[in-house]
């Protein structure tokens, strides 16, 4: 029996605020769903969505019995979720589900920042995600199905730490997508954790596996942005990340993101219409949809010209030279 880290915390026992659009569950969508996942299913903190749960569901059962995915547990990740819990901390909206081992975890994730440029605003606040698509250089959230594929790891610089210099290695983990996430590789999307590396100098460091023809490596800050904003990427807590990635790192399996170019479009016609998305049978949540108004779908074939155009126009730009540390 595959069974995942103890790091995990199970969510039965978190904080039972209703903050979504729809009922916790119907009997037409949680039928042949065991009786210890459909606890968890729901649209209170900690919970899975039931149309979320039922594609992740399906998603996975289908590439079982293709024989492409082996690993028992698989992914799925509410994008229209907030980023902070009532009580303040991250919010979970991404979920490891091991139906084998009978293990339901929620966690906290980022999604895409998006940007503002002079002919579209597609950019999203730190709360909640308005804007989606599948647009490379777009840095925003899809939709879709994804599967899990080889991991790269890459040094990004050294920081102190305890008054020693130490290399951050993040690793990456690739995503796969088909249908409209199948530019998934050419948009560089994928999971990770949510560090990164703020260059602030360059230092002599002539005996380091990392260091350049001159012998420096660069120096810098961590920065955490747990919960919050990401380039496009699925992001985690460097509580979890190590975990996720173990999980699926030599054994593939499904993720699948909500919510999807089509429920988009469909809460966006309801919200105009004057119609909540439960009367029209559609979910979000209802916290971030009281937030963003009416969510947006920009498709490739709109979004990718303007993106084109505005590199175009960027000026040069001049190669990066650190300051010596002192």
């Amino acid at each position: 029996m595959f069974a995942i880290s103890r790091r995990f915390v199970l969510v039965s026992a978190m904080l039972a605020i209703a903050t979504g659009s729809i009922p916790a569950r119907t009997g037409a969508e949680t039928a042949d769903i065991p009786a210890w996942l459909q606890q968890h299913v729901g649209t209170d903190e900690g919970q899975i969505a039931p149309i979320v749960l039922q594609r992740a569901r399906a998603l996975h059962q289908r590439k079982r019995r293709e024989g492409v995915v082996q690993n028992p547990c698989y992914l799925a990740k509410d994008a229209t979720r907030p980023s902070t819990s009532t009580n303040g901390q991250p919010n979970p909206r991404f979920y490891v589900i091991c139906e084998q081992s009978q293990q339901f975890q929620a966690v906290s994730s980022g999604y895409g920042n998006g940007r503002s440029l002079p002919r579209a605003d597609f950019s999203n606040n730190r709360q909640c995600a308005r804007h989606f698509s599948n647009a490379e250089g777009s840095k925003l959230t899809m939709g879709g199905t994804y599967l899990t594929a080889e991991t790269r790891t890459s040094f990004k610089g050294y920081y102190s730490q305890a008054g020693q210099s130490r290399p951050f290695n993040r690793t990456f983990l690739l995503f796969d997508g088909e249908g409209e996430t199948r530019n998934a590789r050419e948009r560089a999307i994928g999971g990770h954790e949510a560090v990164f590396l703020k260059w602030q100098c360059r230092g002599r460091k002539p005996d380091s596996a990392y260091a350049d023809e001159d012998g420096y490596v660069p120096y810098g800050r961590l920065v955490d942005y747990t919960g919050g904003r990401s380039n496009g990427c699925t992001t985690w807590s460097s509580e979890v990340s190590d975990d996720i990635i173990s999980l699926v790192e030599g054994n593939p399996t499904s993720l699948y993101i909500y919510p999807e170019s089509e429920d988009i479009d469909a809460v966006a016609r309801a919200v105009r219409s004057g119609t909540s998305p439960s009367e029209a049978g559609l979910y979000w949540n209802s916290t971030c949809l009281a937030a963003i108004g009416e969510p947006k779908f920009w498709p490739k074939r709109q979004l990718q010209p303007i993106i084109d155009e505005w590199r175009r126009s960027l000026p040069p730009s001049e190669p990066l030279v650190l300051p010596i540390c002192r």
